[in-house]
C-alpha cells in the first residue's frame, strides 16, 4: 500500500483540489446507511457498502416470477427544490415515478437504486434527498439496496443537483397486465393525484417567471402554504393500494401511471388495437393548482391534457359489474376514486382517447 506523502515532499495535485471530496462522500454513506436499513423486507437487508445489492428472489415467495424494472428521473422539479433550498420531498417522487410504473403492469417492487450526481457534495443536503428516497421505498414496500454518489466539478454548477432512480419488481407470470380481456363497456376509475407530480415541470416554471413569482410567495387559499411548498408537493404512491386491490378482488385488467402526456398518450399504452377510452370530464374536480396555472399562463384545455395530470394520477380499468368491489378497496386503502369514463369501440385510425366536456370541471 502506498505510504502518505511527507511534509516535504508534498503532491502537486490532490482529488480535493480538483473538487472531489472523497471524506465528505463516506461521511454520507455512514449517514444513509440507517436510512437504507430502515427500507429492510423480505429478500434484503438493505444494507449499503457492497459493490452491488444482494436480494434473495426465493424469499418473496412467488411460485412463477417475472422481473419487472422501470428507471426514471425527477425532471426540472428539481430546479424548485433547488431554488426553495427544500430538499426532503424530492426522493419521494424519485421512487414514485419508476414503483408506479412497476404497479401498473402488477408487479410488486422489490428494490430500489438512486443516482445522486452533483458538483460539490453537500452532505447535509445530499442526506436530506436520500432521506425522501427512503421514506418513497418504504411508501411502496421495497427496499433501497444501492446507489451511486457522483461528485463531478465542472459538470453541474452551485447547489446543482441531479437524481436518477432505478426500481426492479416482480409478478406472477400469470398475472401480468394489461389482461387480454380489455374490452368495450369497461369502465375507467381515476385515483386522485396529489399534484403536478413530477411532470410539466420546465412550462410551470417558465410561466413562474414569466409572471415574476417567489417561491417563497403565499400560494391563493393554501392555508399559509407557499408556492414552492404546494409545487413540491411529493407524487402519489399508488403501489400498496393497487396491489391490494388486485389481490383481494382479482378485478384489475389494466392501468395506466398518468405521467407527462395526459391521458392522451399514456391511457392508449394499455388499450387493445380497436378499442378506445371515453372520459367524462366533469366526471372529478380538478385541484386548484391545476386551475391556478391554467389561468396565469393563458393555458387551454388541449396544453392542459397533454401535459398534465390535470388531477388523476392513475386510471384503473375494470368491468362495469367489479366497479363497486374495486372502488371500495381503493378507498378503504386511502384512495379518491371516481368513475371517469368507459371502453368504447373504435376505427383503427380513431382517436383513442375522447374527453368530453371541460376537464376536470365538476363543481
Amino acid at each position: 500500500m502506498a505510504s502518505k506523502p511527507s511534509d516535504d515532499k508534498p503532491n502537486r495535485h490532490t482529488y480535493a483540489q480538483a473538487g472531489v471530496d472523497i471524506d465528505a462522500g463516506n461521511a454520507l454513506v455512514r449517514a444513509i446507511g440507517p436510512l437504507a436499513a430502515s427500507t429492510r423486507r423480505k429478500g434484503s437487508d438493505a444494507a449499503l457498502g457492497g459493490f452491488g445489492g444482494l436480494f434473495d428472489l426465493a424469499a418473496v415467495g412467488m411460485k412463477d416470477p417475472v422481473l419487472v424494472a422501470a428507471n426514471d428521473g425527477v425532471g426540472t422539479k428539481l430546479r424548485v427544490a433547488i431554488e426553495a433550498d427544500t430538499h426532503d420531498t424530492v426522493g419521494i417522487d424519485l421512487v414514485a415515478m419508476s414503483v408506479n410504473d412497476l404497479v401498473v403492469q402488477g408487479a410488486e417492487p422489490l428494490f430500489f437504486l438512486d443516482y445522486f450526481a452533483c458538483g460539490k457534495l453537500d452532505v447535509d443536503v445530499a442526506r436530506t434527498v436520500v432521506a425522501g428516497i427512503a421514506e418513497g421505498c418504504r411508501q411502496a414496500g421495497c427496499a433501497l439496496i444501492g446507489g451511486e454518489t457522483a461528485e463531478m466539478p465542472g459538470m453541474y454548477h452551485g447547489g446543482d443537483y441531479d437524481l436518477a432512480g432505478f426500481a426492479v419488481g416482480a409478478v406472477e407470470r400469470d398475472q401480468i397486465l394489461p389482461r387480454a380481456d380489455v374490452a368495450a363497456g369497461d369502465v375507467l376509475l381515476g385515483l386522485a393525484s396529489s399534484g403536478f407530480h413530477s411532470n410539466g415541470y420546465s412550462l410551470v416554471r417558465r410561466i413562474i417567471a414569466e409572471e415574476g413569482l417567489s417561491y417563497s410567495a403565499p400560494f391563493p387559499g393554501a392555508q399559509g402554504a407557499t408556492l414552492g411548498e404546494v409545487l413540491l408537493t411529493p407524487t402519489r404512491i399508488y403501489v400498496r393500494a393497487m396491489l391490494r386491490a388486485i389481490r383481494e378482488t382479482g378485478a384489475v385488467k389494466a392501468m395506466a401511471h398518468i405521467t407527462g402526456g395526459g391521458f392522451i398518450e399514456n391511457i392508449p399504452r394499455v388499450l387493445p388495437e380497436g378499442i378506445a377510452a371515453e372520459i367524462d370530464g366533469a366526471s372529478w374536480r380538478m385541484p386548484d393548482v391545476f386551475s391556478w396555472l391554467m389561468a396565469k399562463g393563458g393555458l387551454d384545455e388541449f396544453e392542459m391534457g397533454r401535459t398534465f395530470n390535470c388531477g388523476i394520477g392513475m386510471v384503473v380499468v375494470v368491468a362495469a359489474d367489479q366497479v363497486d368491489a374495486v372502488s371500495a378497496v381503493l378507498r378503504d386503502a386511502g384512495e379518491d376514486v371516481s368513475v371517469i369514463g368507459r371502453l368504447i369501440d373504435a376505427a383503427p385510425d380513431a382517436e383513442r382517447v375522447i374527453i368530453n366536456g371541460s376537464i376536470g370541471s365538476k363543481a
